[in-house]
């Protein structure tokens, strides 16, 4: 095992805590996408690999060995230095990273809920095609933004964005309660002062919860549960597509343009508001989906 990767999960042995206990607004950067071996190329030749993708995915993220292992493993599936040509198994697993088998066995079963392995008896636990991974787990966006799939990840983002928040911007217009309306409005001031102050984290703090305030009063509830998708896209955009990548005076201006028009109940002033929003800078000009030829 690389000392990297040793020194990654043994520090992650001294804090332990629940998958769950890290922050989607860490100061975690966004990892250089890392060269991966050959697909299911097997341990030794990953073994590099395993310890460069393992201290950037674990960098103040807070969670305990579990989390540690369940981001490796995740990391590495998504980048491909893992394949399905060769089983993943869990003692080889615990050797390699120095940890009980108890533990391999609950990450495999995290990984196996997101879709990326299965596991079957006399065949045992293998990875999965990409069409079977569920490509809207946080976890997994956030694995292909830092691998060698970054950009697709990015586009695709992208433009599940522009298919639903200017709907949901529409549904939501004069729809929401005061005490919402009041608050989109507070977040926008919020997001105002951290530009005054140049401060990032707490301008994309304010800014997840006015979208997934926004997603929320349009009375959709599966609209609702695409917050997290779009929390996980501001996280993980790595560059200046949309308005809400950096604090700047331009994006605070069509955001403020967008609580307006819902507090004013016009539907069509939202939605044209939400698509400059996602369209405020030119090089996300090229993104926007064309309409197909039939």
């Amino acid at each position: 095992m690389s000392t990297l990767a040793q020194t990654t999960v043994t520090a992650a042995r001294t804090n332990e805590t629940s998958l769950d206990g890290g922050s989607p607004y860490g100061e975690m950067p966004l990892a250089d996408p890392p060269s991966p071996a050959p697909a299911g190329a097997g341990w030794d030749a990953t073994e590099a690999a395993m310890g460069r993708v393992g201290r950037k995915a674990g960098a103040g993220r807070g969670r305990g060995l579990h989390g540690q292992l369940v981001q490796q493993l995740g990391q590495m599936i998504v980048a491909g230095e893992l394949g399905a040509e060769r089983p993943l198994v869990p003692e080889e697993i615990g050797q390699r990273f120095e940890v009980s088998r108890t533990v391999v066995r609950e990450s495999l079963r995290v990984l196996e809920a997101k879709g990326l392995v299965s596991a079957r008896p006399n065949v045992g636990t293998r990875v999965r095609p990409v069409g079977d991974w569920n490509l809207l787990d946080p976890d997994i966006i956030e694995w292909r933004a830092c691998g060698p799939q970054r950009e697709d990840q990015r586009r695709e983002l992208f433009e599940l964005r522009w298919a639903f928040e200017p709907l949901a911007a529409r549904l939501a217009a004069g729809h929401g309660r005061e005490d919402v309306q009041q608050r989109m409005v507070d977040m926008v001031e919020i997001m105002g002062q951290a530009v005054a102050h140049h401060d990032a984290i707490t301008y994309a703090r304010a800014d997840a919860e006015l979208h997934a305030l926004l997603l929320h009063a349009g009375g959709n509830r599966m609209l609702e549960h695409l917050a997290v998708i779009v929390a996980s896209a501001l996280h993980v955009s790595g560059g200046q597509v949309t308005g809400c990548d950096r604090p700047s005076e331009a994006a605070l201006g069509l955001h403020a343009r967008v609580v307006e028009a819902l507090g004013a109940g016009d539907g069509t002033a939202a939605e044209a508001a939400m698509r400059a929003l996602l369209t405020v800078h030119p090089e996300a000009e090229h993104m926007v989906p064309a309409p197909r030829e039939h």
